[in-house]
């Protein structure tokens, strides 16, 4: 799923030392059945300046229409697909990185080394869209939430997986040798 696997279905590893480069495993944003109101509002916004534009009473003019769909489309469509577009979800086979601000970015992101706890949270709107939100603790830092996660699930298993093979790079590496430092002092006697 997160890794490539094989036939015996455990993900291929690299030697004992090796570095290992980091790779995109998914990057997502959150599930888009916010902007449900946003679409409504665009289709009714062009549908209504489409049948009153050339139709309006007396004191109005076409202008004021156009003017009136601009900052309606600009408010209630183009502000909230910017909200949402915003806040990225990047998980790699190193960390999980949150990326999330309009002018000022602000970025937080937990190492699958460190190990964390994984609580996923669904209300009744979410498991009816198959989303969920996400919140990763590894018991130091704030928790980092993932809010309305597409395909929850498969998100769920996708950062278990890492952690596991993170871990299991980690103890390997640990024991080779390779991974821990020389010891110091006289060699003990046999």
């Amino acid at each position: 799923m997160s890794q490539p696997v094989t036939l015996g279905g455990r993900p291929m590893m690299p030697p004992p030392g090796a570095p290992v480069e980091e790779l995109l495993v998914a990057r997502f944003h959150g599930h888009a059945r916010r902007l449900f109101w946003s679409a409504l509002v665009l289709i009714v916004v062009f549908g209504a300046t489409a049948y009153l534009y050339g139709n309006l009473p007396a004191p109005f003019q076409n202008w004021m229409l156009l003017a009136a769909a601009g900052a309606a489309i600009v408010l209630l469509v183009l502000i909230p697909y910017a909200v949402w577009r915003s806040r990225s979800y990047t998980i790699t086979n190193r960390r999980v990185i949150v990326r999330e601000g309009i002018g000022s970015r602000r970025r937080r992101e937990v190492s699958h080394a460190r190990g964390y706890t994984i609580a996923v949270h669904r209300g009744l709107v979410q498991r009816m869209w198959g989303a969920g939100t996400i919140t990763l603790s590894n018991g130091v830092d704030a928790p980092l939430r993932l809010v309305n996660v597409p395909s929850v699930n498969l998100v769920h298993e996708t950062l278990a997986d890492q952690i596991e093979v993170s871990q299991i790079l980690a103890h390997r590496d640990a024991q080779s040798g390779l991974g821990a430092p020389p010891p110091s002092g006289p060699p003990l006697a046999p």
